[in-house]
């Protein structure tokens, strides 16, 4: 195992990569798979927001395999247990591949990379408002808000009602839990938009709010910050190469529009600030 001690300014502790056993990679699903590790420090000591880079196998049919690693946030990072899980889409030619495993196999892992989320001591409440597979970033966060006495509304999002997922983790957590979906028309943003604002007129309000896996829904949340003066977080998907700030693969606009500075998701995020994030 190769361990990198990087600047304490940006990650929380060292940064290793090894190849862990897989112990589980079980369908959620149609859609989605959990895959867990077997592991140990320094993987297991990942913070909720920050994002491990994964060397895709090769494929079982044509034996290529994905050039580049890919990007995934940690959904759990267990000390105790000695795991560390991910929640996944089977979408692209990476992620297919590791749709693949099986236990036993191993799979290559670099990481834990990025800024995380922040939690601030004053704070009592906090929302939470993530789509699909953003779920398994703000899972994490809603356990590490609960372990401090913060209680959390998580506002879950889907396609569909039965891809809502990880609605028990978060209601383990102490969370109050809304699922929506596009089926009933509950996950619009005007929808949510009013949820948010009858927490605002009932002195519910938020200390801060999170979002992640949708840019219409970042938007609102945007506004909705804007008009009450609460601060957020957004962890921004994007692609990568490196994952170690040093090809400048990932880097998006931050800040003004009219003179923006642009920034490395992958080094100086994956967390923002989420006024300072220009949605795409």
């Amino acid at each position: 195992m190769t361990i990198v001690q990087p600047r304490e300014t940006i990650f929380s502790g060292p940064v290793a990569e090894q190849a862990l056993a897989v112990l589980a990679n079980a369908p959620v699903n149609e859609d989605y798979r959990h895959l867990v590790l077997q592991a140990d420090a320094p993987f297991t000591l990942a913070q909720p927001g920050q994002f491990f880079h994964l060397l895709c196998p090769r494929d079982q049919i044509d034996g290529a395999a994905p050039y580049f690693r890919r990007p995934m946030s940690c959904y759990r990072a267990d000390p105790a247990q000695g795991r560390l899980e991910f929640l996944y889409k089977l979408a692209g030619r990476g992620t297919q591949a590791l749709g693949g495993l099986r236990a036993g196999d191993s799979l290559n892992v670099l990481g834990p990379l990025g800024k995380g989320f922040r939690l601030h001591t004053e704070w009592r409440h906090i929302l939470v408002l993530g789509r699909g597979v953003g779920l398994a970033t703000l899972a994490p966060l809603a356990e590490a808000a609960a372990a401090r006495g913060i209680k959390v509304t998580a506002i879950l999002s889907a396609r569909r009602r039965d891809l809502v997922m990880s609605a028990e983790r978060f209601a383990a957590a102490g969370a109050d839990v809304l699922p929506v979906h596009d089926e009933d028309g509950s996950s619009a943003p005007e929808r949510i938009e009013a949820y948010l604002e009858s927490l605002v007129r009932a002195g519910r309000e938020p200390d801060s709010v999170f979002c992640c896996g949708s840019n219409r829904l970042l938007r609102l949340l945007q506004d909705f910050g804007r008009r009450h003066g609460i601060p957020g977080q957004v962890a921004v998907e994007q692609q990568m190469a490196c994952g170690l700030g040093m090809c400048f693969c990932c880097v998006r606009p931050f800040g003004d529009a009219a003179e923006p500075e642009h920034r490395r998701v992958c080094w100086d995020g994956p967390v923002f600030d989420m006024q300072e994030t220009h949605a795409c």
